[in-house]
């Protein structure tokens, strides 16, 4: 918890006469005037008063008053710290009973804050760190820069990666018909010896249709020969006829499957099949490049959540100046960076934090 000063009365201090402040309890007081009237050598009274004796003036008591200087500050924390007489020793008054005098001063008194020039002159980054150490949100966004810095540079990765995928893909010999998967040669000679087989079956049949031609003649002779056993004869023959019509029938609605097709396969298997595993090294190589892209606008979507994480944080700390901020780790005021201000502007950053 920052300790602010709740009241500040100075006498006879370097070029101050008299003056009497109650800073407002939130935002920024402005001790303004024009040059040679006295605002340093409050900024120096206050640095006197919290700092201890390296940073007493050589000289500090208002040039021509008899009177030495006294100086009293009231502290947001209850101490009361005073300094007068005639060598201004410092007194501190604390409501809580704890030790008094400069040792408890330092304890909760910045060097920075005392040290005007020394900020000035400090880093950009200095300055940002200082900040973030006061409204109390370095750690955490030095966490959510180092996650940002790393989903980044993973999402450019991918990136890169997708492209030469695509790429690749592109590159690779396509063949529009082919089967999708490879030709196995022996399914094509199990195809070519069922159909052998069913050309074998017709065969039989024909076979069987021609034995009883041969038959039905030869009963016919028989008839013809012996009479005697004609009825005999004729009822063979009607028989033998019926089942000759019934192989007939069979046999004439018979066609021959051709091979002639599934031989070509054969003989070209091996073509088709490097032609089919081009197409499906494409395929997988386009849906690796589909897969990276889809994780690259993951990690997008990612990013932006984490900057937005940023922001919202910087938005909602106890900031000294609005529109004050951190970004990539350099201290920013409406936009600017450091050396982009104004000199009006950094001593109005420099003195809010």
């Amino acid at each position: 918890m920052s300790v602010k000063i709740n009241a500040l009365e100075v006498e006879n201090v370097k070029r101050i006469k008299a003056v009497m402040l109650t800073p407002t309890e939130s935002g920024l007081t402005v001790i303004g005037g024009n040059n040679n009237q006295g605002k340093t050598s409050i900024l120096d009274t206050i640095c006197w008063a919290l700092g201890g004796e390296r940073y007493r003036p050589s000289n500090p008591t208002r040039e021509g008053s008899t009177v030495p200087p006294r100086i009293k500050i009231t502290l947001s924390n209850g101490l009361i710290v005073e300094r007068s007489g005639k060598n201004s020793a410092l007194k501190v008054t604390d409501p809580s009973g704890r030790k008094s005098g400069q040792q408890l001063l330092n304890e909760f008194t910045s060097e920075l804050a005392l040290n005007l020039p020394k900020f000035m002159e400090a880093s950009s980054r200095d300055k940002a760190e200082t900040l973030l150490q006061i409204i109390g949100v370095g750690p955490e966004l030095h966490r959510l820069e180092a996650e940002i810095s790393t989903v980044y540079n993973q999402r450019l990765l991918h990136g890169r990666e997708a492209d030469s995928k695509k790429k690749y893909a592109e590159e690779m010999p396509f063949y529009p018909n082919v089967p999708k998967e490879p030709v196995s040669i022996s399914e094509l000679i199990s195809q070519q010896q069922e159909i052998l087989a069913r050309n074998g079956e017709n065969q039989r049949k024909r076979q069987l249709r021609d034995q009883y031609a041969a038959a039905m003649q030869r009963q016919s002779q028989i008839v013809k020969d012996l009479d005697r056993q004609l009825r005999e004869a004729r009822d063979r023959l009607l028989e033998i006829s019926k089942d000759y019509t019934t192989a007939k029938q069979d046999a004439l609605d018979l066609v021959d499957e051709s091979t002639e097709e599934l031989e070509r396969s054969i003989a070209q298997f091996e073509q088709i099949n490097v032609q089919v595993r081009a197409n499906l090294d494409r395929e997988k190589a386009m849906d690796e490049a589909t897969a990276l892209w889809e994780e690259y606008n993951h990690m997008s979507v990612q990013l932006d959540e984490l900057r937005q994480a940023k922001i919202d944080l910087l938005k909602g700390a106890n900031l000294p100046l609005p529109e004050l901020g951190v970004e990539d780790g350099e201290l920013v005021y409406r936009g600017q960076k450091w050396d982009c201000m104004s000199s009006a502007e950094q001593m109005k950053v420099a003195t809010a934090i």
